[in-house]
């Protein structure tokens, strides 16, 4: 069995059983080194390290055996895992780290969710969207809407569709409906400041959309990591098309702060895109925007870069830290009570 504790305040200890493996490291997605390796002591493999601007964080071991052979796994030793589209990963909840209490609520009737299947000429495909609404709304009634990127994925890992019967149930917004959109075709490319993306929001999915959820106004949007950059982009590019924007773990990659992620398809085009909105050199419309990111992440020095450019410029930006990094439940933890902070803000 595996021992993992938190030795300090301030380091963290943990040993792996050794069954014969050359050599075991800690993978994770905090600030890099990413890779960590234990030192053989005796019967175990042990690691120490400073613990990180964080109260939890998610990881892997990787082994390498005698033969050659490597695995990637969750840690045995260790029974927290938190589940992702790319299978499950162990979890460290350190000292201070307490989920948010509205993952427990029992109580806010749960809302209705329906298929519904958006077609686009720009791109030429369709996706199987959600459309979720509260419980007991009339489908001809018009309410706030909210777009979702890797919407299917925050209901299932970060318990989104929960979160929304909560703030209703609890009345800290009115009713609203939100549409959770998958990403088509290539994630990488739609994501990536892809103007065709952003036409497909405006001129395919936003017709459709106002017909199977009537709404008054414009609709938000809420996404993470590259859909949350994707979102960004569309506003840029197709004015009116937003009232209000809350974005987790923004992709805003910038040359100088982001070398390591030069090698993505689309660097070049996400960068030309951020240096557009850092310097301003745009009238897009100064809506509503709330910014999460992870202390422990890297993507938060070009986040900070982003909220103080879009300070600067007289947009109404809120900028949220939170003591995670880039992943499901770090967001989770960070939607309340900021989206419902944001939803009003973007109906006033």
């Amino acid at each position: 069995m595996n021992a993992v504790r938190a030795t300090s305040d301030d380091e963290i200890r943990l040993t792996v059983a050794d069954r014969g493996y050359r050599g075991v490291s800690l993978m994770h997605e905090l600030h890099p080194p990413r890779e960590l390796p234990f030192r053989r002591r005796g019967a175990r493999w042990e690691l120490r390290f400073e613990r990180p601007d964080a109260d939890r964080f998610e990881y892997l071991l990787r082994v390498a055996y005698p033969d050659g052979r490597e695995e990637w796994m969750p840690d045995p030793g260790n029974p927290l895992r938190a589940p992702g589209p790319f299978g499950d990963k162990s979890v460290l909840e350190l000292p201070g780290y307490q989920p948010p209490e509205w993952v427990a609520d029992a109580v806010s009737p749960r809302g209705e969710v329906r298929e519904l299947e958006l077609a686009t000429r720009v791109l030429k495909t369709s996706i199987p969207a959600l459309l979720w609404s509260p419980a007991g709304l009339a489908p001809d009634v018009s309410e706030p809407l909210l777009l979702v990127h890797d919407g299917p994925e925050f209901a299932k890992y970060s318990d989104l569709l929960r979160l929304f019967d909560h703030m209703v149930g609890a009345a800290e917004v009115p009713p609203f409906r939100a549409a959770l959109l998958p990403p088509p075709l290539d994630r990488n490319e739609m994501y990536s400041a892809s103007r065709r993306y952003a036409r497909a929001l405006a001129e395919d999915w936003a017709p459709a959309l106002a017909e199977a959820a009537p709404h008054p106004g414009r609709a938000a949007a809420l996404g993470a990591s590259l859909g949350a950059l994707a979102f960004l982009h569309a506003h840029w590019t197709q004015p009116g098309l937003f009232a209000g924007l809350f974005l987790q773990s923004g992709s805003y990659f910038r040359r100088r702060l982001d070398a390591h992620e030069s090698g993505f398809v689309r660097f070049d085009r996400i960068a030309r895109f951020v240096s557009t909105v850092v310097g301003g050199r745009s009238g897009a419309e100064r809506i509503p925007v709330t910014l999460t990111c992870g202390t422990a992440e890297e993507n938060i020095h070009n986040n900070h870069v982003v909220a103080a450019s879009l300070l600067k410029q007289g947009w109404d930006v809120h900028m949220v830290e939170h003591r995670d990094a880039h992943n499901w439940i770090a967001w989770r933890d960070t939607l309340h009570p900021h989206l419902a902070d944001l939803l009003l803000r973007a109906a006033r």
